[in-house]
């Protein structure tokens, strides 16, 4: 199983990028699949999520989207009015989520990340 993100680069403040996980070795169409991401120095937090529902981090609510194909096995992040605090490395992951939720835990599978910075 493997989860391939791409779609990071340099951005200036107030654009935009789309982010993309593209899932292979079994299908996730049952599954939580969210998008995490690490700040230099800082500890991985959450962002985004889709199952069923959408979820999404209050940092980002209003500014990015989730959204999911499931002919395509993928998932994509769609990231508008970019700020320079959302520059990290997202990772996309997939799992069963934990307590009826996508939020923050319950993901098993894990991409290898993919750099966003954001200048201001």
């Amino acid at each position: 199983v493997q989860l391939q993100a791409s779609g990071g680069g340099l951005v200036q403040a107030g654009g935009s990028l789309r982010l993309s996980c593209a899932a292979s070795g079994r299908t996730f169409s049952s599954y939580c699949m969210g998008w995490f991401r690490q700040a230099p120095g800082e500890e991985r937090e959450f962002v985004t999520a889709i199952r069923s529902i959408t979820y999404y981090a209050d940092s980002v609510k209003g500014r990015f989207t989730i959204s999911r194909d499931h002919a395509k096995n993928t998932v994509y992040l769609q990231m508008n009015s970019l700020k320079p605090e959302d520059t990290a490395v997202y990772y996309c992951a997939a799992g069963p989520g934990a307590f009826g939720s996508c939020r923050h835990s319950g993901y098993d599978y894990w991409g290898q990340g993919t750099e966003v910075t954001v200048s201001s």
